[in-house]
């Protein structure tokens, strides 16, 4: 677990587990490590000092089950040096397990099925419905990190043949920008070809992860 933008705290006074001492108004968000650079860059331009972050490994989307349990670990751990902790994942492939166990913990998380989902907005999101069955999706965080978490994990590295029993059901592959950045969007265009998918970028910029975190601020 990483603490990207916990500084050391001002009370010199520490509790029994190494934590500062429960801080009025100071909030935890409780984060996957793939929308760390998004919500370190959204803390930064909104001036909101009071909102720490700490992350879980992006790569345990790929066992989507380990995250629940790993969340309640976490919450236990930074809850009395905090006056709330906010869970900056989405249902994540837990299949509602993650949102049973942030009700029971008492915490709030931000609501959608997925990333892909929150960054264009789950109500427009929504709106595509089965119309994108066939779209493969790419955020900032994957386009920088497509050979890591794409490529490698399915064994394309090695194995390029298997490309299309993969991908073959695909034909598009959207790339939700949240910034305006030459370089990623050469990045997602070189992905798509390698995929052999079409290829379209959408401008999202934060969507409903930066309205969640503005709330979230401002209570």
């Amino acid at each position: 677990m990483t603490d990207p933008t916990q500084s050391a705290p001002e009370d010199a006074t520490l509790t029994r587990d190494g934590l500062a001492p429960r801080k009025q108004g100071r909030i935890l968000v409780l984060a996957c490590g793939a929308l760390a650079h998004e919500i370190i860059a959204l803390i930064r331009v909104n001036g909101w000092e009071h909102l720490d972050l700490t992350c879980l490994p992006a790569i345990w989307h790929n066992t989507p089950e380990r995250i629940p349990a790993a969340v309640e670990e976490a919450v236990a751990k930074h809850r009395d040096a905090y006056e709330a902790i906010f869970v900056a994942y989405a249902d994540c492939g837990s299949g509602g397990q993650l949102q049973a166990t942030c009700e029971r913990l008492g915490v709030e998380m931000i609501e959608g099925p997925h990333c892909y989902s929150f960054f264009e907005g789950n109500d427009r999101f929504a709106e595509h419905g089965d119309g994108e069955i066939d779209v493969f999706y790419l955020t900032d965080f994957l386009t920088r990190q497509f050979e890591t978490f794409v490529i490698k994990p399915l064994g394309l590295d090695r194995h390029p043949e298997l490309r299309d029993m993969y991908f073959g059901h695909y034909t598009r592959l959207v790339y939700q920008a949240q910034t305006d950045n030459p370089k990623l969007d050469e990045m997602a265009r070189a992905a798509a070809a390698r995929l052999g998918l079409a290829y379209e970028r959408r401008f999202t910029g934060y969507g409903d992860l930066e309205t969640s975190l503005r709330a979230v601020a401002k209570d």
